[in-house]
């Protein structure tokens, strides 16, 4: 991390936004970080309801509303936060302005539902997963533990990165945590087994280089019906996970792993705060093997 973080924390003063904001409040006091706080109107909403006239003051009423709530969450939680108000849509709006102020990550909340919210945090937050250039930390819990003990490392034969195993253990070296390497095993087939295995122990090698305690084990489908989302997720829960650390590949040409029903499963139905990251086109993004 830089000695210039900032956070980006888009807001509609929901209890979903709200909680993510305490989440993003207590990062930075761990990254030593500034939040920008980003308020979103819409523009067909606004036009919906205001003449061009009454535009205007609307605008102007939105800005104070946000000065005056961003003042009293700096005096709640002790961390320096700066109001942003933005026009357009909430998924442009958000990735645009991770942009524009260099954000390190982004945090956000998600109503991980159909209905309600969804609207705002819903599909927006899963819309700026997919076309974010940094982090994205989606919080849908109500409740969470202060700091990190556990990072949940979900990985896979083919399909994971050096640089999400070196963001875990980023994470980890900056609040303590453990992380537990898990692979998910729906085939018997003695071959991947041993391959699969060979692979968490490697990874699990490499990290403990790292001075971060780490453990890694294959767990089974118990049922035939549940998915990887599923399975994952009720593994984090028993673990008690506090991050769940998954990779988005945004490129056409890559098989689908965590890009499609997969991130959206885990996204959507984690209690546990997920940190979904894109791989960086200069970085090396090959299968992982020991350095």
């Amino acid at each position: 991390m830089s000695e210039h973080n900032r956070i980006l924390v888009p807001v509609d003063y929901s209890p979903q936004s709200l909680i993510a904001l305490e989440q993003a409040a207590n990062l930075a006091k761990v990254f030593n970080a500034e939040l920008t706080i980003l308020k979103i109107a819409e523009t067909s909403s606004m036009t919906s309801f205001f003449s061009s006239k009454h535009m205007d003051e609307f605008t102007t009423a939105l800005e104070v509303q946000l000065k005056d709530f961003t003042a009293d969450q700096v005096k709640k939680y002790g961390v320096a936060m700066t109001p942003v108000l933005k026009k357009g849509k909430v998924y442009d709006e958000v990735v645009e302005t991770a942009v524009e102020i260099k954000a390190t990550f982004i945090v956000m909340g998600t109503s991980g539902s159909e209905s309600g919210m969804k609207r705002f945090i819903g599909s927006n937050a899963l819309r700026v997963v997919r076309e974010s250039k940094i982090p994205v930390i989606t919080i849908k819990g109500q409740h969470h533990r202060k700091g990190c003990q556990n990072i949940i490392l979900p990985l896979d034969l083919t399909k994971e990165t050096k640089e999400k195993v070196g963001k875990a253990i980023e994470f980890a070296k900056i609040f303590g945590s453990t992380i537990r390497v898990v692979s998910v095993l729906f085939t018997s087939d003695e071959f991947i087994v041993n391959r699969l295995t060979r692979q968490l122990d490697q990874v699990k090698k490499f990290i403990e280089k790292s001075a971060v305690e780490c453990s890694a084990e294959i767990i089974k489908s118990t049922k035939g019906s549940e998915s990887l989302a599923e399975v994952i997720i009720d593994y984090g829960n028993k673990a008690k996970g506090d991050l769940i650390i998954i990779m988005t590949q945004q490129e056409n040409d890559y098989t689908e792993y965590f890009i499609g029903s997969s991130a959206q499963g885990i996204i959507n139905h984690s209690d546990i705060p997920v940190l979904s990251i894109i791989p960086s086109p200069s970085k090396d993004t090959s299968v992982f093997t020991p350095y």
